[in-house]
């Protein structure tokens, strides 16, 4: 809704005429694994993370107001203003409402409603997400995969709509998982078993045919990415906000990687040749070109579709034209089976020249063409020509390849001696890290480092029970292929904007530099602007590391109160001296909820 003024709301614990709404809260010491502990609606805050809970009086006086964020950042002294309730869910760059209304000439037979469209600044309500009613610290992985809390994602849509599929059903005050999904409803295990025996005749499962990094295209609720994790592979899971209400964020709330995206009319935010394995179900006939650009060479792609086994209505004809299609792409079909049929990408440099020229339906991209320029970047008509098989980079077997120097850096104008030196260097800090932040080993699963440059720090909690969403900010040095090549997982984006997901989805959050990095962003960029945004993303209780130059800690760790966190500031000592430049603030996000 576009607003023009601010409007404060009233409440029955408003003081001073409605000026103010009294937002009750208690010190409490709190299980990360529990659930509610408190029976009345108060504005919580937890101090450390495992005891038992204990009272004390007081309220906090932040405003509800859904005012916008103005020229000049003024954050009231009685802190940051709290959004009315019907902002509980609110993502920005993906507001249904806003896009329809603000957007013009939009291509909706394209899905470009479904893309990211970030309102201006001073269109963004500047205020704290609040949690839903009855919100409950989450369920830990691994029970979580299985069963969340109903209250942090009430939504039953999904339940009635795709109980029969096996997506999500109702188990009293929880959600339960089954594993199934629109293609296996008797289960993802099974189907992953059977896509494994597709790719290597019955010899072997998806990880001995050397599948490491997997991008499924609307992922439902994460299924499918859950049930790889035994194999050792990691998923980059993506849907867009659509009918399918909430898909993302049950799968966020269940511990599994995902976030808001659309196959359209724009790039993927990830570099070429990233996954040896796509997975889509029901993707329409133009994904070829996103699709090609990050499979890796001899990686496979899965269509799970109608068009695979049925053969009513138009299913015939779009078969037809998907066998042109990948065929002119020198494609190579080599399972169908029940639903499914699986491609192997061949690299076959000679046949794709051949067919661009004799069957003309697919161009081939010219010298011009960045295949790795990939943050709101347009979709191109073409195709980018594979390497000759002697110039194809064939990557070390996992788990090698994670301290493998890329050979890709090397074009980025890094070198091995770097990248050692930094692999090393994030071994040693996270050990540090975890020894200061002293919580348990699963209560933390969804991590995010929001400028991971070589994914150094991601590298390093290889063997912890969580997963890393490493951000390489837009416009800095892209070393996201690094990362993809190491077999982690990532995306680009611009931390002038908000980040495609819903809010409450992270446990913790790593900002090296972050805010120093921005310094001279301009409008929407502002230390206010990024906190905001890590605010709206952490869950409640939720952990952040900001290391950076003194001087921007300092001026964090004056913010943080206004943002309902705890702060502590530590000095960094580097081989036993202390670091001239740099210091760490660790923030604790209070688990506070409105009267």
């Amino acid at each position: 809704m576009q607003l023009s003024a601010c409007s404060v709301m009233n409440s029955i614990l408003s003081l001073q005429s409605g000026k103010f709404v009294a937002l009750s809260f208690a010190l409490m010491i709190v299980s990360f694994y529990g659930g509610s502990l408190f029976g009345g609606r108060r504005i919580v805050y937890t101090q450390q993370s495992l005891g038992t809970l204990e009272s004390v009086p007081g309220r906090l006086e932040n405003r509800i107001s859904s005012c916008l964020r103005s020229d000049t950042v003024n954050i009231p002294e009685t802190g940051m203003n709290i959004c009315p309730m019907e902002r509980s869910e609110y993502v920005p760059c993906h507001d249904r409402s806003f896009i329809k209304k603000m957007v013009k000439n939009i291509d909706l037979s394209r899905k470009e409603d479904l893309e990211r469209h970030c309102p201006p600044p001073e269109s963004r309500p500047f205020c704290l997400v609040p949690p839903p009613r009855g919100y409950r610290v989450p369920i830990n992985w691994p029970q979580s995969r299985d069963f969340i809390w109903r209250s942090n994602v009430n939504h039953s849509r999904l339940a009635q709509v795709k109980g029969g599929q096996n997506w999500v059903h109702e188990n009293g005050t929880k959600w339960w998982f089954p594993g199934g999904g629109t293609h296996f409803k008797h289960g993802a295990a099974e189907y992953i078993e059977r896509l494994g025996n597709m790719i290597t005749n019955d010899q072997g499962n998806l990880q001995t045919a050397g599948v490491v990094q997997v991008l499924d295209v609307g992922c439902g609720v994460g299924s499918f990415a859950a049930y790889l994790l035994p194999l050792g592979i990691q998923t980059m899971s993506f849907a867009p906000m659509d009918e399918h209400e909430n898909q993302v964020q049950f799968a966020l709330e269940r511990g599994i990687l995902a976030m808001i995206s659309v196959l359209a009319t724009t790039r993927l935010p990830f570099p070429s040749n990233s996954f040896e394995l796509i997975h889509c179900s029901r993707c329409r006939v133009d994904w070829h070109k996103n699709v090609d650009r990050l499979l890796r060479p001899r990686g496979y792609f899965v269509y799970s579709a109608p068009p695979a086994y049925r053969t009513d209505k138009d299913f015939p004809q779009i078969w037809n034209e998907l066998m042109h299609l990948t065929s002119s792409m020198c494609w190579e079909l080599i399972g169908r089976h029940v639903q499914t049929a699986i491609w192997l990408k061949t690299s076959n440099r000679s046949c794709q020249l051949e067919k661009a020229q004799s069957l003309g339906l697919v161009s081939l991209c010219d010298d011009k063409y960045d295949p790795d320029k990939a943050w709101n970047t347009s979709m191109q008509n073409c195709i980018v020509p594979s390497p000759e098989m002697k110039d194809i980079e064939w990557l070390p077997k996992w788990p090698a390849r994670l301290f493998a120097s890329p050979k890709r850096l090397a074009g980025m104008g890094g070198s091995d001696v770097q990248f050692e030196a930094d692999t090393r260097f994030w071994q040693k800090q996270v050990e540090d890290y975890w020894k200061l932040l002293n919580v348990p080993s699963n209560s933390i699963r969804n991590v995010m480092d929001m400028n991971a440059f070589y994914g150094g720090f991601a590298a390093a909690m290889i063997n912890k029970p969580l997963w890393v969403m490493n951000v390489v900010p837009a416009g800095r040095k892209d070393t996201l292929p690094v990362i993809y090549d190491r077999g982690l997982i990532g995306t680009f984006h611009n931390w002038c904007e908000p980040f495609s997901t819903y809010p409450r989805t992270y446990d913790l959050l790593h900002a090296f530099r972050v805010f120093s990095s921005y310094k001279r962003g301009g409008k929407g960029c502002q230390m206010e602007d990024i906190m905001l945004e890590m605010d709206r993303m952490l869950r409640p209780t939720g952990l952040l590391i900001i290391r950076d130059t003194s001087s921007v800690v300092l001026a964090a760790a004056a913010l943080a109160p206004k943002f309902l966190w705890n702060a502590n500031i530590h000095n960094i000592y580097l081989d036993g001296q202390l670091h001239p430049k740099e210091q760490l603030l660790v923030c604790h996000k209070k688990f506070w909820f409105v009267s």
